[in-house]
């Protein structure tokens, strides 16, 4: 049984990571029995997908917020940063969302929003009058996208700032992603002023003062690929403290997979995934930091795949500092574990994205394993609450009857495994009408 966070407020309390000294306003003590009644529930709300009813209406959002409520959820993520990298909440850093493409009826279709009111605001003033936690979801290095539909965001707008995208190793070298045709836009992680952009925009986000919490989803480098730009070369070799002569061969060949690394790697890999490691767990502690100096009580957190075993795929270590990766994983050199973040989190939400066929385990790929294995990972130093997709994969092609019992059965499997559950997205269960099932999977798990 996985014992119960509870939060204690403790106001100038310091912690200390990496030789760094940051303030934290929470610190976590456990008690001794669970409560299953007060751990959070938290449902995402994708900006593309929910766009058709929410663009324009406060009265569907107040209509399905009531709904959430209703099924016993405790707090929302809503989406205000979609993959397009545009925004839908008040800043003069990055521009406002005017349409985005989403599928309705099975069609794929533009959506444009034509309201002047604060699309942010009026979940933050809708949620709470339900006793709704609002928090802001933020897709992080996203700067643009492409589709049949048309082209968005700062990268597509401004031919300036095109050496802001990343490069992804191609068997012809490294390739900028703005040449690549139509897809998702990633910046590169590594380049300052990209960083410098997107705290200046956290910092208007922070400026929310009724906003319970920003979760950062996306704060990542785009895959396994990415970034190999000349600018990051020379960051690696300034991390290394020499140059690299054999560039990028010497650190990964094109065509290697994550999960299946080849039996001998290049001599730079291993420091090669620490230093991109590094590179997103000192964006994580600036940005906590400039967040903070806005608002010190918001809840600074991050949407992570539970599939730790491959997350180096994406530049990221999301455990605890505390936990030796290098034990567990032959990619990892010694140090990688300092650039664990978590101990920078008020909440770390997991995708425990495994298939409805899959919700008890011990092992990733279920359920119960993903928040398992991610409590063991973060070592107390977060609340983890993990949950399921409710609507991609084998959710969108099992049966009804298995998809509906796997609801229900998920809230189960998360929600004792670790601090929470959380379930992806609303916009499946308001497409398919599956309410009833996540509320009767919380009903069971409280008592109630």
């Amino acid at each position: 049984m996985v014992l119960m966070a509870a939060l204690v407020i403790a106001m100038g309390s310091v912690l200390v990571s990496c030789g760094k000294e940051k303030e934290k306003e929470y610190e976590w003590e456990w008690e001794e029995e669970e409560d299953v009644a007060l751990k959070p529930r938290f449902i995402w709300i994708d900006a593309a997908a929910n766009f058709p009813d929410f663009a324009n209406s406060r009265e569907n959002i107040r209509r399905d917020l009531a709904l959430a409520k209703d099924a016993g959820f405790t707090d929302v993520v809503v989406d205000v940063r979609p993959t397009t990298g545009d925004v839908l909440f008040t800043t003069d850093v990055v521009a406002q969302v005017q349409w985005l493409g989403a599928w309705r009826n099975g069609v794929y279709g533009k959506y444009e929003r034509t309201a002047t009111w604060d699309y942010l605001q009026a979940f933050i003033e809708e949620g709470h009058a339900l006793g709704l936690k609002v928090h802001a979801g933020v897709n992080t290095f996203t700067g643009g996208n492409g589709n049949s539909l048309g082209n968005q965001g700062v990268l597509h707008r401004e031919s300036a700032k095109k050496e802001w995208a990343t490069h992804l190793l191609t068997s012809t070298g490294a390739v900028n992603v703005m040449e690549l045709g139509n897809n998702e836009k990633f910046f590169n992680p590594v380049r300052e002023e990209v960083q410098e952009y997107l705290c200046a925009m956290l910092e208007d986000l922070a400026a929310y003062r009724d906003l319970d919490g920003i979760i950062l989803d996306r704060a990542r480098f785009n895959n396994l690929n990415s970034d190999f730009s000349p600018y990051t070369r020379t960051k690696f070799e300034a991390f290394l403290g020499y140059k690299v002569l054999n560039f990028p061969g010497d650190v990964m060949a094109y065509g290697t997979k994550t999960g299946s690394l080849p039996a001998t790697l290049p001599v730079y890999f291993k420091q090669w995934l620490e230093f991109r490691a590094k590179t997103i767990h000192d964006f994580m502690a600036n940005a906590r930091s400039r967040v903070k100096a806005v608002n010190p009580k918001i809840s600074f957190g991050v949407y992570v795949g539970g599939w730790y075993s491959t997350y180096y795929e994406n530049g990221v270590n999301w455990a605890s500092p505390e936990y030796n990766t290098a034990a567990s994983y032959s990619w990892a050199t010694a140090t990688y574990k300092n650039q664990g973040y978590a101990d920078l989190m008020d909440v770390i939400l997991i995708g425990a994205y495994a298939a409805p066929t899959r919700i008890y385990g011990t092992s990733e790929w279920t359920v119960q394993g993903f928040c398992t294995r991610a409590m063991d990972l973060v070592k107390g130093d977060a609340p983890v609450i993990g949950g399921p997709d409710v609507g991609n994969g084998e959710w969108a092609t099992a049966s009804e009857a298995v998809v509906n019992g796997a609801i229900t059965q998920s809230v189960d499997a998360a929600i004792h495994a670790c601090d929470g559950y959380f379930l992806f997205d609303m916009i499946h269960l308001k497409n398919k009408n599956q309410w009833s099932y996540v509320k009767a999977g919380i009903s069971q798990a409280i008592g109630k």
